[in-house]
């Protein structure tokens, strides 16, 4: 024999039918951080972050670069 029957309701409905505690403030919490946490992380990705981080020495630091791209490419900066 089978039995089968839907039950119409939220899952806020059923977690309080089964006991479960409410997480909606604890995850509220999280969330904020998870937020703080992103914006942090996009700062870091500013343009003149990015090119202080890569070109850390200025002018020099590009020349820098420039002169290891051309000693790669077996050429000689003009």
């Amino acid at each position: 024999m089978k039995i089968s029957f839907d039950v119409d309701c939220t899952p806020a409905e059923l977690r309080a039918f089964f006991g479960l505690p409410d997480i909606a403030p604890m995850q509220a919490e999280l969330l904020k951080e998870v937020e703080a946490r992103l914006r942090a992380g996009l700062a870091a990705l500013d343009p003149e972050t990015l090119v202080k981080t890569w070109l850390p020495a200025g002018i020099e630091g590009f020349e820098r670069l420039q002169e290891m791209f051309f000693a790669g490419l077996g050429r000689k900066p003009k």
